[in-house]
């Protein structure tokens, strides 16, 4: 999958100066960050509402358009697929409980 989220960071990339017009993923991007997370929110939960359904293609579609507005907020922050696959593979191996841990140990929390 990362070639294919590598693909769409590129798309996004290349559309990003595009006219809001004629791109949507312009137009996210003229919106702002806050709008942009807040779309990320919303295909959050419209992939759950689809799990709880029990609704497969939903919650693939869902996926999806997650999937792409993650990489447009990803884009807006200076993040790109390769930063995102780095810290799983720091985290292989390692248990979600430990990590978690490690996380609050280190900020604070």
């Amino acid at each position: 999958m990362t070639a294919t989220l590598e693909r769409l960071a590129a798309i996004v990339a290349s559309r990003r100066a595009a006219d809001p017009a004629e791109s949507y993923v312009a137009k996210l991007f003229v919106k702002g960050r806050a709008k942009i997370a807040q779309k990320v929110g919303e295909e959050a939960v419209e992939a759950v509402i689809a799990a709880m359904k029990d609704d497969r293609e939903g919650l693939i579609g869902e996926s999806a358009d997650l999937l792409f507005h993650l990489s447009v907020l990803w884009a807006d922050a200076g993040i790109t697929p390769d930063d995102i696959d780095a810290e799983l593979a720091r985290r292989e191996g390692v248990s979600g409980i430990a990590e978690k841990a490690a996380r609050k140990a280190g900020t604070g929390e």
